[in-house]
């Protein structure tokens, strides 16, 4: 199957099209472009020196809210509370510990600085997110993404210090649920996603939950944790059940 070359024109080519995953390449950046991806179930994934490249892969790595999975080692180390928990409070810092921390296997990023430039113009406009672990002064750890509708399309995660992005991952999905946004995409697959209760669906039906979520209002703008954060450590992270 071939790869299609993308124009000016704000269109992607049928998803089925996708040769494992590879779509399309070119094209460019803008919000709109961004925006008309997700909403199709595809997203740019490239790394320096290289064309821009969009992804739509088959099965597709996906996560609902209520699904969570809480380890207990990890229960513990929410009881300890160890890091203050915030949403959108340093955006540009996430897109830079994401970029700039070092993952085995890999000797670069994919975050590279035109990447950078489009998803802080989607954190301007209200799309894109940041949940952040903070010891004192000190960002330690956190991941972002772009929320549309009832989705959230998780980016790149990072942690300077212990179970930073994992707590800050664990608090996020509960403010997700309570917010009504279920459904997580989580692209690929990832051991450390399938821990958190993460699985693998054909891409068929990736779109079809897609399509539901998309019927949802987006929630826009700057995000606060309206979570309760000292029961969220207090339950180690489990979901809190209302007495009937």
């Amino acid at each position: 199957m071939p790869v299609f070359r993308l124009d000016d024109r704000l269109v992607f080519p049928p998803v089925h099209l996708a040769e494992d995953g590879l779509l399309a390449l070119g094209g460019d950046l803008r919000p709109e472009r961004l925006l008309l991806g997700y909403t199709q179930g595809i997203f740019p994934w490239y790394a320096e020196n290289l064309p821009i490249l969009w992804h739509s892969p088959d099965p597709r790595m996906v996560m609902t809210t209520k699904d969570l999975v809480v380890q207990r080692s990890l229960r513990k180390a929410i009881r300890r509370a160890p890091y203050e928990l915030r949403l959108d409070s340093a955006f540009g810092q996430v897109l830079e510990g994401c970029a700039s921390v070092p993952r085995p296997g890999q000797t670069g990023t994919w975050l590279i600085p035109e990447m950078v430039d489009a998803y802080r113009r989607l954190h301007e406009l209200g799309f894109a997110h940041s949940i952040e672990a903070w010891s004192g002064n000190e960002l330690v750890g956190g991941l972002y993404g772009v929320s549309l509708g009832a989705a959230f399309f998780g980016e790149s995660m990072f942690a300077r210090a212990p179970d930073a992005s994992k707590i800050a991952y664990v608090a996020g999905v509960r403010q997700l649920d309570a917010w009504g946004v279920g459904l997580i995409d989580c692209q690929v697959h990832t051991e450390h996603l399938e821990r958190f209760g993460a699985y693998e669906v054909p891409r068929l039906r990736y779109l079809e939950l897609l399509r539901v979520a998309l019927d949802q209002p987006t929630r826009r703008g700057r995000w606060t944790f309206e979570l309760d954060l000292d029961v969220f450590a207090a339950t180690g992270g489990e979901p809190v059940t209302s007495s009937p």
